[in-house]
């Protein structure tokens, strides 16, 4: 009787689980297609009219200089102002017309991994205490220059040079696109590309759940959080940086904007935590988004990773005085009252 309620009782436990973590997933995807479905229409629309040609044209000569293809300031554009999904929507509806190296796709997946959402996300950090526009103009500018030194760095070595063919995005190029049948063909790969991108999103969510259960994610946390000490980084706030890192930028600045409050975090731990979080957050899930994608993982990953540590670090030692000087104004109030006091 034993051998027979165990696998009921397994079987069970599974249907609970699902009832529970597919609704959550659908939630989410809704939450993302509300961002994804009018940027496609947009794009789209672009595209009818000719405006992503001749924003293509005038773009290139800046993308250029990143050694990226035109239609890469029109995806990154619109990941800075909507977000990863966004760009990504934007990146299918470009699909069919994007002339891309895996080098290349590599490099753009960097830049919208480091710099998106940031009206959102920023907002988020000046809520937190560290400058909006500061902030905002480090990952644009880290961004560019990552993903340049890596699309300049793979062309001139010869090294992940081989195109990659993203019409899988769309899924119905074989449909004729001309007249009628353009929009129906638009129609049928946009359906397409809405539910790859729930079934992305739902094995992240079970990929995610799994390595929460198997204990993973707290040894992942563990290894951060001396690499955030080791960029100068306080002892106080690495707990509550790491957060932020693994599970996004909206956790991270919401658990510092309570810890600041109730440990008194200064302005310049605040500033050293929220542009650590601001360059490199969310780094399981969004990391295995764009893997999916072909990105390539010690780019997207290590090498996001180290550049952060490297630019905290110049921060960390460059703002050394930002502390001594609420300190010595504090001392000197201090010795006035003091002396007054003698009087």
């Amino acid at each position: 009787m034993a051998c027979t309620g165990e696998p009921r009782f397994a079987m069970h436990s599974l249907i609970s689980y699902l009832a529970a973590t597919l609704p959550r997933s659908w939630r989410m995807f809704m939450a993302i297609a509300r961002i994804m479905v009018p940027v496609m229409i947009i794009v789209r629309l672009a595209q009818q009219s000719g405006l992503v040609h001749a924003l293509g044209e005038w773009l290139s000569p800046a993308m250029a200089l990143l050694n990226l293809p035109a239609e890469a300031a029109i995806i990154w554009a619109t990941a800075i102002l909507t977000g990863v999904y966004g760009g990504l929507a934007s990146l299918a509806s470009l699909a069919g017309t994007l002339d891309i190296t895996s080098a290349q796709l590599s490099a753009l997946s960097a830049m919208m991994l480091i710099a998106h959402n940031i009206p959102v996300e920023q907002s988020i950090v000046r809520k937190a205490g560290a400058s909006f526009m500061l902030t905002t103009l480090l990952r644009i500018g880290t961004g560019a220059l990552y993903g340049a030194l890596v699309a300049w760095t793979c062309h001139l070595g010869g090294w992940m040079a081989e195109p990659v063919n993203l019409d899988w995005l769309r899924g119905s190029e074989y449909i004729a696109e001309t007249g009628a049948g353009a929009l129906w063909a638009w129609v049928q790969s946009t359906a397409f590309s809405l539910m790859l991108t729930y079934g992305v999103l739902l094995g992240l969510v079970f990929t995610l759940d799994a390595l929460e259960r198997l204990g993973i994610t707290q040894r992942i946390t563990r290894a951060i959080t001396p690499v955030l000490r080791l960029s100068g980084l306080n002892t106080q706030a690495a707990p509550v940086t790491t957060v932020g890192v693994l599970l996004g930028l909206s956790y991270g600045g919401a658990l510092i904007i309570e810890e600041a409050d109730r440990l008194g975090f200064s302005a310049r731990t605040r500033l050293l935590a929220l542009s650590w979080l601001s360059l490199s957050h969310s780094l399981i899930e969004d990391t295995l988004l764009f893997l999916a994608l072909g990105a390539n993982g010690w780019i997207i990953l290590a090498g996001r990773l180290a550049l952060t540590l490297a630019i905290i670090a110049l921060m960390a030692r460059w703002t050394l005085g930002m502390d001594a000087v609420p300190a010595a104004a504090a001392a000197s109030a201090a010795g006035s009252c003091e002396a007054q006091a003698r009087r």
